[in-house]
């Protein structure tokens, strides 16, 4: 799906909700983000934003409807909330990994989503002394940083 149409879709979609905003814009990259900016965040965000999680949901089910299942590869980022998770996410995974570098010990991450283990990962694919991988199932599954071994 191309970003001006994406772009139209979610402001229609948000508009039928009855849901204000003041911008919608679309960053294709790795992952295409759409950030939504508004004065009405707190009602989505409440809750451990499950709000912002069902309304992803949502948009992405019509997408995929309409469009086939590739379309609905997006994220839906309101005032920039999966931006902040997300480098806290990576601020841990930094301070974990200086533990592993100082005691050259595995240590284990919390557990979490698919898209945060990917934003670890791919912090380390370059790094030549921490290596990682996921392990467990489920809501259960979590990071395991490791020294690299030369």
């Amino acid at each position: 799906m191309q970003a001006e149409e994406l772009k139209s879709f979610i402001g229609t979609f948000l508009g039928h909700l009855g849901f204000s905003y003041s911008d919608i814009s679309v960053s294709q990259g790795a992952r295409t983000v759409v950030s939504v900016t508004s004065t009405e965040a707190e009602h989505l965000l409440n809750n451990q934003a499950e709000g912002l999680r069902s309304l992803q949901i949502l948009a992405r089910r019509i997408i995929e409807k309409q469009h086939g299942e590739d379309a609905g590869q997006f994220l839906i980022d309101l005032n920039n909330y999966h931006e902040q998770q997300m480098e806290q996410v990576r601020a841990n995974a930094r301070t974990l990994a200086q533990r592993v570098r100082l005691f050259k010990h595995e240590v284990e991450m919390e557990p979490m989503s698919s898209y945060e283990r990917l934003v670890v990962h791919e912090l380390f694919a370059n790094d030549a002394e921490i290596e990682t991988r996921s392990e467990g199932e489920g809501k259960f599954r979590h990071i395991v940083l490791a020294f690299r071994k030369k």
